[in-house]
């Protein structure tokens, strides 16, 4: 179910920094048997951040809770969740209210069936997390191997803070993780929008090279050969700050708008010429 492929040096630096603490504990329940583990954040974003700082001295903003009646910051200890019932007016929930209508899943994945991993359409697919053994190195490794025997996954769910999600458990690398999925009413049909009912069909002479191109550029995919271009321009940016260099703005060149079929015909001969 996972990719057998060598680490690449992307990789083997993101593995490095692995965080010690956990997010979640419980338990993989299928039927009687109970696997104790302990979740773990698997998914970085390592994209530059930005503060936001007052520009007359440079300071960082700092943000505040304030009721928009009195106008004024508010401590936590006079904070409490709400729903909005109508304009203006809410429900109040007390935390211990909320904390007893939390489901089962609160402390355990409770997997209701084993399923072809990829028969789940990849637009469900939401963060996946490595899960861990928790004193649990016998049942952990026997369920390992045997979902990496049968590749298959585990259907189930898992509640996360304050949400219950639907989740995929499944092997990576030698590992169980956790994918959690959206619901089905999270993500909308594509064919909803008005605008894919106007479609036409292609003439041939067009659909033939545009058929070549994706044949000319098909090969195998290799994640680590795509670089975050935007982050590496804005670290030469840092950089140039640091030591003082004078930034100068270059406006990217306007490319020339052509018709589709000498579009087409042009990438055609580019691709030739490799």
């Amino acid at each position: 179910m996972g990719s057998e492929q060598e680490d690449s040096p992307q990789t083997k630096s993101v593995n490095t920094q692995v965080s010690s603490r956990s997010i979640w504990s419980g338990s993989i329940t299928i039927g009687l048997v109970n696997v104790p583990v302990k979740l773990y954040t698997m998914i970085y974003n390592k994209g530059v951040f930005f503060r936001f700082l007052h520009k007359t001295d440079g300071q960082p903003i700092k943000y505040v809770r304030v009721c928009v009646k009195e106008e004024k910051p508010v401590p936590w200890t006079e904070i409490v969740r709400g729903y909005e019932v109508s304009k203006n007016e809410y429900i109040i929930f007390e935390t211990q209210e909320l904390v007893a209508v939390r489901p089962e899943s609160d402390k355990r994945i409770r997997i209701s069936k084993f399923v072809d991993y990829f028969s789940v359409d990849p637009l469900y697919f939401d963060r996946t997390y490595a899960l861990l053994p928790d004193k649990s190195i016998d049942a952990y490794s026997l369920l390992l191997s045997a979902l990496e025997r049968t590749n298959k996954a585990g259907a189930g769910r898992i509640t996360l803070r304050t949400k219950e999600y639907p989740v995929l458990l499944h092997t990576y690398r030698g590992a169980l993780v956790l994918t959690t999925l959206r619901y089905v009413y999270d993500v909308i049909d594509p064919q909803n929008f008005e605008a894919l009912h106007k479609l036409v069909v292609p003439q041939k002479t067009e659909l033939d090279l545009a058929i070549k191109i994706v044949s000319d550029l098909s090969g195998d995919f290799d994640i680590a050969e795509f670089q975050d271009t935007y982050k590496q321009n804005i670290q030469k940016l840092i950089n140039k700050k640091i030591k003082g260099e004078k930034i100068i703005v270059e406006k990217p060149p306007e490319t020339e708008a052509k018709g589709l079929m000498v579009a087409l015909q042009e990438t055609l001969k580019q691709l030739e010429q490799k």
